[in-house]
Parts: C-alpha cells; sequence; structure tokens
C-alpha cells in the first residue's frame, strides 16, 4: 500500500509542476531538478516508514550501519563521488536538463540528470552516459548557461588585391540569407589581419541553434563560396614550385618554393 501511494503521489506532483501554468513562469530545467529532489525525498520516506512499519527500528539500523557504510564507501568511492555529484548538479542549478553542454571535446544536449549518472545525445544522435563527477570535477562549456542565443565565428581568407568593402558586404549578405540567425542588426563582418598570403576576415553572428550550429556554419560557408564566385572575389590555396637546378659536377639539385595562389 506504501508503495502505490508513493507512485501516485509522485505522479500527481509530476502532473502539478510540469503543468503549462508553471512551464510558462518557470524554466523546464528548473522543474525537473526540483521535481528529481522531490522524487528522491518521497522514495527515501516511504523506504522508513516501510521499515517502521514491519517493526524495524531506525535509530538501531542507523547506528549498525554507520560502519558498514564507511567500508562499503571505501570500496565504492567512484559510485559515491558520483551521487555526491548528482545532487550537486540537481541542488545548484548549474547544468540542467536541455543544456548544451562541451565536454571532451564533444558537444551534447542533457536530456536527464541522474542521481549517479546523466543522459545525454551528442550531435551525431548517440546516447552518452555521463558519470556526474565528470561535469563536476572537469571544466565544462555550457553554451546554455547564460542565454538561449551565443555568437558564432567563421574566418575567412581572400585574396591579396580583393576589394577589402566588397568582401565585408558580401560577408554580411551571406549570414543574413540564413533563417537560423538571430539579431540581424548585430551580424558583423570585419578585416581582422594581413595573413601570409591572404587577407583574413572574421564574420560574427548570433544564433539559437546552439546544438546545429556546425549545420548553419556549413550553409552559410557555402553561401559565402557561391557570392564570392559571382563577384569574383577569390580564396587563396597552396601550390608547390619545383626548380631542378644543375651544378659544375651534372648534378641536379631540387629547390621548393612554396606559395597561395588565388
Amino acid at each position: 500500500m506504501t508503495v502505490l501511494i508513493t507512485m501516485l503521489v509522485i505522479l500527481v506532483i509530476k502532473k502539478l509542476l510540469f503543468r503549462q501554468h508553471f512551464e510558462s513562469r518557470y524554466d523546464r530545467g528548473n522543474l525537473f531538478s526540483f521535481f528529481q529532489i522531490i522524487k528522491y525525498l518521497i522514495r527515501i520516506i516511504s523506504v522508513l516508514l516501510i521499515l517502521e512499519t514491519l517493526g524495524v527500528k531506525l535509530n538501531v539500523v542507523l547506528a549498525g550501519s554507520a560502519a558498514l557504510l564507511v567500508g562499503v564507501g571505501l570500496g565504492l568511492q567512484a559510485t559515491f563521488n558520483n551521487f555526491v555529484s548528482g545532487i550537486i548538479l540537481l541542488f545548484e542549478g548549474s547544468i540542467r536538463v536541455g543544456d548544451i553542454l562541451e565536454l571532451d571535446d564533444d558537444v551534447m544536449r542533457i536530456e536527464r540528470i541522474g542521481l549517479r549518472t546523466s543522459k545525454a545525445i551528442n550531435r551525431d544522435e548517440i546516447v552518452i552516459i555521463i558519470p556526474n563527477s565528470l561535469i563536476t570535477s572537469n571544466k565544462v562549456i555550457n553554451w546554455s548557461h547564460q542565454q538561449k542565443r551565443t555568437r558564432f565565428k567563421i574566418r575567412i581568407g581572400v585574396s591579396y588585391g580583393s576589394d577589402v568593402d566588397l568582401v565585408i558586404k558580401v560577408l554580411k549578405e551571406s549570414a543574413l540569407e540564413h533563417k537560423d540567425i538571430t539579431d540581424k542588426s548585430s551580424i558583423i563582418a570585419r578585416f581582422v589581419d594581413f595573413g601570409s598570403s591572404s587577407l583574413d576576415f572574421d564574420l560574427l553572428f548570433f544564433s539559437d541553434n546552439v546544438f546545429r550550429i556546425e549545420s548553419v556554419k556549413s550553409d552559410i560557408r557555402k553561401i559565402i563560396l557561391q557570392k564570392f564566385t559571382e563577384n569574383n572575389i577569390t580564396i587563396p590555396f597552396p601550390q608547390v614550385d619545383m626548380h631542378f637546378v644543375s651544378d659544375q659536377t651534372g648534378y641536379f639539385h631540387k629547390t621548393t618554393n612554396t606559395q597561395q595562389y588565388p
């Protein structure tokens, strides 16, 4: 009976928390973390009530299990570390369900935060199970922590002699054509450096499609390439010149000269 009541209470709380009224006022990730904490607390109380119903004295159990917990803790140190990290994640709220994280050079979206592990899915649609201690102890980039949109950059070089103003105009127009670019007025194209064999430019733009940003960048690069062709703007590429010189002994010596040509 206690188990059924526990399941019913958890279900009712879940329905109440995730009603449209609450979801419109609070972040869904925060609601999920709050629900997880409540769910674990209710389960703990339920177990304690079942033990009490069976006539087990809780103070005796706790006192007798203290030494056992120390021994188990030493043997399962990593597991307890993940468990504590899960509690920290749920209470702290720095990582929430739906956040886009970059961990170990892999970008992933958090689908669930558990007490021991968290579940995420990366850009290749592969499910990743992450021990919570990796999130709390390693350097993690949270692309969703401050706001939904993030600024991204595409760098490109053009041949010397290109019209700088025309290049900047074309880069801005290329970004404007993509549907996933937010705040069109904030698009910036700037001339950043004199490269060894190219004039280097940066295209900066905001997008809220953080998880699929590499696809967005790919689309914009294709637009840039098409517009460069239409406006006779060339991108330099490497070529190697080889020269054979004969010395007095009759042997040929090879010399190379690596340059970038439009």
